[in-house]
């Protein structure tokens, strides 16, 4: 049922998000797509209540219960940047707005804009694990938690492999590529 449930949640939010964008920008309601955008924190709500009911009913706590941690999660880190991106990119696609800044691609400022998301993903595992923790402590010493443990260290291990991948952006920084020119005649050629 939970995987079901994550499953729906999924493509809810896609389609919320899509309604919203759509409603906002190419019927140029404002205020409705906002509405519709403004529900999509509601699909969470739904999970992580039907998550906690499903424990509250007796379930035993499985790899559902810990994916549905890792969602829950992930959406509270990540939803509202990637809607506002999304926005961004429907606004200069459908609206006719100013094109949407691009992430730096070297340097110290690629670390810097990596090194941001990162945050967000230690956000992330940060809210599945208070959320894991609260299923350990709801389940009690006499369930089996061994499952919510295993993705409490799935949530651990991601945000740390993740942080040595944004410490080489910061130690080995991507350099920006070098034009070759040359003279020729009186012009200046360059070549990539």
């Amino acid at each position: 049922m939970i995987v079901t449930l994550i499953v729906v949640c999924e493509v809810g939010f896609w389609v919320l998000l899509a309604a919203g964008l759509a409603v906002r920008y190419v019927l140029k309601r404002r205020r409705a797509g906002a509405a519709l955008l403004l529900c999509v924190p509601l699909l969470e709500a739904a999970l992580f209540v039907a998550t906690a009911a499903d424990l509250k009913n007796g379930a035993t706590p499985g790899w559902e219960h810990g994916l549905a941690a890792l969602y829950l999660g992930f959406t509270v880190a990540y939803g509202p940047r990637l809607i506002r991106w999304l926005d961004g990119h429907a606004a200069h696609r459908l609206a006719g707005g100013p094109p949407p800044s691009q992430p730096p691609r070297y340097g110290r400022a690629r670390a810097r804009h990596e090194a941001r998301l990162w945050l967000r993903a230690v956000l992330g595992a940060a809210v599945a694990l208070v959320l894991l923790e609260l299923a350990v402590l709801y389940v009690g010493d006499d369930g089996d938690v061994g499952a919510l443990r295993t993705f409490q260290w799935v949530a651990v291990r991601a945000v740390g492999v993740y942080g040595l991948i944004v410490l080489s952006y910061l130690l080995f920084p991507k350099k920006a590529p070098a034009a070759d020119t040359r003279q020729k005649g009186d012009r200046t050629l360059t070549e990539r």
